[in-house]
């Protein structure tokens, strides 16, 4: 008598692993939270973020809102991806503006800066405001340094502060979402993604995304070896004069320190092996905020930022 045959093997890819491993985050907050959230920008990461989180719940609905911190300097093309997205999944939208603390006194805006940093008084003004107690941002370790050593849960004090100093273990993907009344707590999915899982994975999924990732003609200026598309935003510097290139974005923020690159990939395949070939960070590439210092990202961090 043959014995039974031994069932096959179940195996993911590497997609499916990332994704499975997202998945879990996603509920394991939505079962030990009070009052989580999910930071949508709009960009690529949030959106692949949002897309994983559909599906750790799917067929019930999302059970937290969509919150967007809106510097006012955002690209036209991210709004409007942005509210289409929010439509069509029928989801609760609360946006912070930064133009209300630029208003209220809270900050100050530097005509000569742009209102990136200004984002984190917002921030935490939003998630006090509406007493969120877990927060999820799109953000990866591979993209920058002080992100490369941050927790998948990240505890904040309650001033909204990360302190790289004080973090939990996470042994055996266990994590500890516990907090003091006041204090809440980061959480990023996506942390063990790189910029190559991203782009292979809207591929895999067929992801929209705004247009401004891929190829198209714009104005820009070219400033401290980047090319800053030019908006109304932008105030060009003596001597600099405007051109149009073929460009696209590799990351999506506040238009006046988010350069793009110049490329012809129009397609999810033809970034998939772009982003393949470079060996640069997005980040490293075209985010001028993160050119002040060699800890411009960490000194932000701890102060509440994303």
């Amino acid at each position: 008598m043959a014995g039974l045959a031994l069932p096959t093997a179940y195996e993911l890819t590497h997609p499916q692993a990332l994704e499975a491993e997202a998945v879990h985050v996603f509920r394991e907050v939505a079962a030990t939270s009070a009052k989580p959230a999910l930071l949508f920008s709009g960009g690529k990461d949030s959106v692949v973020m949002l897309h994983a989180a559909a599906k750790a719940f799917w067929p019930a609905p999302l059970p937290f809102p969509l919150v967007h911190i809106n510097t006012g300097h955002n690209f036209d093309e991210v709004i409007a991806f942005r509210d289409r997205v929010v439509e069509r999944l029928g989801v609760r939208l609360v946006v912070g503006h930064v133009q209300d603390d630029i208003d209220a006194g809270r900050v100050v805006e530097d005509p000569r800066a742009g209102r990136n940093r200004l984002q984190t008084t917002t921030l935490l003004r939003t998630i006090t405001e509406h007493g969120f107690d877990a927060v999820f941002g799109g953000a990866r370790r591979d993209e920058e340094k002080a992100r490369a050593k941050e927790r998948v849960f990240s505890l904040r004090d309650e001033f909204g502060q990360w302190d790289p100093r004080n973090q939990r273990p996470e042994l055996w993907r266990l994590y500890n979402g516990r907090h003091r009344k006041g204090e809440h707590i980061r959480v990023f999915p996506l942390s063990n993604w790189t910029e190559l899982d991203i782009w292979t994975y809207i591929e895999a999924e067929g992801i929209e995304l705004p247009s401004l990732y891929y190829a198209h003609e714009r104005e820009v200026v070219s400033r401290d070896g980047m090319l800053l598309a030019n908006t109304r935003f932008l105030q060009p510097l003596p001597k600099e004069e405007p051109f149009t290139a073929t460009v696209r974005f590799r990351t999506v923020g506040d238009a006046t320190c988010t350069g793009c690159v110049e490329s012809t990939a129009a397609t999810p395949e033809q970034v998939v092996v772009e982003v393949a070939a470079t060996r640069l960070s997005e980040r490293g590439a075209t985010r001028a905020d993160d050119r002040i210092s060699d800890t411009g990202m960490e000194d932000r961090k701890k102060e509440g930022y994303f």
